[in-house]
């Protein structure tokens, strides 16, 4: 539809959810991640259909009120398990982002979810293996799994505890992604916001990579990891893959998972006196120090033993 000045009436014959397939086109081409629009599109789904309940889809009427009524729903009606504090964040987050961005292109005046707080999310200490633990991990996974998917699974969770790729980098991997040139033995990973960083491979992610590529099949599949089908590996094959040896090597931790292998390739550099974490930030594509910082693990007495170490007087 065309006005009389010649522009089109975009917004005034949009719905809802016109807008937001425009706003994760947007997106996309912004190179955030597909399991970030993924996230987005579910959140906003979600939103849409509460206030279709309500007959108030109009992007043009919905005021705070209606945000506030809808997160106030996402607590207390029709969940059988109330959404966490993290979980809540996600959905306010993406629904503040959908209400910006429409207030930037001019469809709003005002942006209804600008006042809208993010609840605190607590602070958890990152999950991660001791050495036994990851040593009895290994070993659970050359005696439970098949002989190919041993090689497989062995390269998995070698490329895990010893590059501390996210789960979503390690599932994207390809063959061109790697680089066995000697002395430039690595991976280069396409990380969060699509920034690509380059990750040295120690002998023993080597060696179990080398085992695997051996027996890889001759595919037309460009990805490194295979399904059995094949093709890529999904992000939640792997998850469940994982947790399930995590299981059966009896590793009994709260929220032990994927990340928690990221968490310990993280804390075993750490640990290690000549490593910067300046190094770890960039070998973990962390934005932020503050992040890094995370697996420091400091508690009172390390902090008072430094303090007690100092010297500052010759006796």
């Amino acid at each position: 539809m065309v006005s009389r000045t010649g522009k089109k009436e975009i917004s005034k014959t949009m719905t809802m959810n016109d807008h937001i397939t425009q706003f994760l086109h947007y997106l996309s081409v912004k190179n955030f991640s597909p399991r970030t629009i993924e996230a987005y599109q579910h959140d906003l789904s979600k939103f849409v259909e509460f206030l279709e309940s309500l007959n108030r889809a109009n992007v043009k009427t919905v005021s705070r009120d209606d945000i506030g009524l809808f997160l106030s729903h996402l607590k207390n009606e029709g969940y059988k398990k109330p959404n966490s504090a993290i979980t809540m964040a996600r959905k306010i987050a993406s629904i503040k982002s959908f209400f910006k961005w429409l207030t930037r292109r001019k469809v709003l005046k005002e942006n209804p979810a600008i006042d809208i707080e993010t609840p605190k999310i607590p602070e958890r200490e990152p999950s991660y293996l001791t050495q036994e633990e990851y040593q009895r991990l290994l070993a659970t996974v050359k005696f439970k799994a098949t002989p190919y998917y041993c090689l497989r699974d062995l390269a998995i969770v070698g490329m895990f505890l010893g590059t501390g790729v996210r789960l979503s980098e390690l599932v994207g991997l390809k063959l061109e992604n790697i680089n066995l040139q000697e002395s430039q033995e690595s991976i280069c990973v396409r990380g969060k916001g699509n920034k690509e960083r380059t990750i040295p491979l120690n002998a023993n992610v080597l060696n179990a990579l080398a085992t695997y590529l051996k027996k890889r099949p001759e595919v037309e599949s460009k990805f490194l990891f295979l399904s059995r089908l094949g093709d890529g590996l999904s992000t939640g094959g792997v998850y469940h893959l994982i947790k399930r040896y995590l299981k059966e090597a009896d590793i009994k931790k709260e929220k032990v998972g994927v990340h928690s292998l990221r968490h310990t390739f993280a804390t075993s550099l750490l640990n290690n006196q000549n490593v910067n974490i300046i190094h770890i930030q960039q070998l973990l594509g962390h934005k932020k120090l503050e992040t890094t910082r995370r697996y420091l693990h400091i508690n009172d007495l390390d902090l008072r033993n430094a303090v007690n170490s100092l010297v500052l007087t010759k006796k």
